[in-house]
């Protein structure tokens, strides 16, 4: 739907897909559903690594209880793999020393080890997510879209003779060639559903701003004229989406409105919101709503730098992130490490809920979604590379059997299951990653 300087994107409607009438559905395809719907995937990064004892089930198979920091994700457990004993080698020193923080946000996704640098010849490899928006990003408005609530820095030491490039840098388009994430949700929005030139786009922010007007009321004429056109279950998802939209537009508005109330003589950058939980939460709607109108199908998202001292008061852990990490095994350190680890996946269970509840025919968005969500390390008191937290959420378009707990053997390399995502996403070209030595088949059931 088109106004000034405005173009916003489409749900999923019944009306777009001719295959809604088809009787009997053909099997998944590589990069769709059995329905004709396309696949995402997304990629959530957490820093530091997990206090594993709450983190990994006992046991394996279906009928396995989720142990504490999981147990958020209580009601989406039918939803989720849990991926235990996957391993990426390269995040080790291999020959290189201390840094394994840098190393690991740098390979988590290249299979890559990095090069030992504080300059600018900085060398990883090309990330799994690109190497998908190299393959579908053609297909639609935005190839990937990378996200964070951390800055990426692109020069500077960070860890032990490494350049901040690799601690903060999830997505790599080149292996010299960092994507930075967005940290501002304003931009993103702004980038999701403004259309048209340049000037254009930025006159049309400038009319907003003056009148306070939403970025809906320049396609009404647009949307009103769809409606008509569309069946009652379309009706009520186009309505579903554009309250969406606007809901999210008004929660930006009160940020930068606090944003500027707050600022006194100090610039702030509009749209950030103060509050971390806020901040998260404004990504992962904009996320979906990516998803949701097919603008991207492949993102990633850092909910904090590798090696990250955030402190977290609003869940009264006033200590560093990253200095807790190294608890040295004390009972009061681990707690609070604890307490971190829920807090950041009752943000990512706010994510799945969003998108549990949006249809796509006969399925949800998230069932046409994989969404891995885990660190680089796996106790961030020992800095190992094996047994990683993993957790993948969604059925891939009806491609995996979820609803389990899958025990691999020791040192099982994280690359084979990047290696099984791009099959389905329609890249089956790359035969190897890093350390691979093939697929996940267990994934299918």
């Amino acid at each position: 739907m088109r106004g000034l300087g405005t173009a916003i994107s489409l749900p999923l409607l019944d009306a777009m897909s001719p295959l809604a009438k088809v009787i009997a559905a053909p099997a998944a395809t590589a990069g769709k559903s059995a329905a004709g719907q396309p696949i995402r995937m997304a990629f959530l990064y957490v820093p530091n690594g997990m206090h594993m004892k709450d983190w990994t089930p006992e046991t394996e198979g279906a009928n396995f209880d989720l142990p504490p920091t999981l147990k958020v994700l209580e009601a989406f457990k039918e939803d989720m793999l849990v991926l235990s004993n996957l391993a990426q080698d390269k995040a080790r020193p291999n020959g290189d020393g201390a840094g394994d923080h840098a190393r690991s946000m740098a390979s988590y996704l290249t299979g890559c080890q990095a090069k030992k640098t504080g300059g600018a010849d900085i060398r990883v490899g090309v990330s799994i997510d690109q190497l998908a928006a190299q393959k579908v990003g053609t297909t639609t408005r935005f190839a990937s879209l990378e996200l964070s609530t951390d800055r990426s820095r692109q020069s500077g030491e960070c860890d032990s003779g490494y350049s901040c490039a690799y601690s903060s840098n999830l997505s790599w388009k080149s292996e010299s060639s960092p994507v930075p994430a967005e940290v501002n949700p304003r931009l993103v929005f702004e980038r999701l559903f403004a259309g048209g030139s340049q000037l254009g786009e930025q006159a049309a922010r400038a009319e907003r701003e003056k009148y306070q007007k939403s970025i809906l009321d320049y396609v009404l004429d647009d949307a009103d004229r769809l409606r008509t056109r569309l069946g009652r279950n379309d009706q009520r998802k186009m309505d579903e989406y554009l309250t969406s939209v606007r809901e999210l537009e008004t929660r930006l508005n009160r940020v930068e409105q606090a944003a500027a109330a707050d600022a006194g003589s100090f610039a702030k950058p509009a749209g950030i919101p103060t509050e971390y939980r806020d901040h998260l939460r404004l990504m992962a709607d904009l996320l979906v709503l990516a998803f949701q109108t097919d603008s991207t199908r492949v993102a990633t998202f850092v909910l904090a730098n590798e090696s990250s001292n955030r402190a977290y008061p609003q869940i009264e852990v006033s200590d560093g992130h990253h200095d807790l990490s190294h608890h040295g095994n004390n009972k009061e350190k681990q707690a609070k490490i604890a307490k971190i680890n829920r807090f950041h996946m009752e943000q990512f269970a706010y994510l799945l809920e969003r998108m549990k509840s949006i249809r796509e025919g006969e399925r949800t968005l998230l069932d046409n979604s994989m969404l891995v969500y885990g660190s680089g390390i796996g106790d961030g008191n020992r800095h190992n590379h094996d047994k990683l937290p993993v957790v993948l959420l969604g059925k891939g378009g009806g491609t995996i059997q979820t609803g389990r707990h899958i025990k691999y053997e020791q040192e099982t390399p994280l690359n084979n299951l990047w290696l099984s995502m791009l099959d389905r996403m329609g890249v089956e070209a790359v035969d190897r990653l890093g350390d691979s030595n093939g697929r996940l088949k267990e994934l299918a059931g």
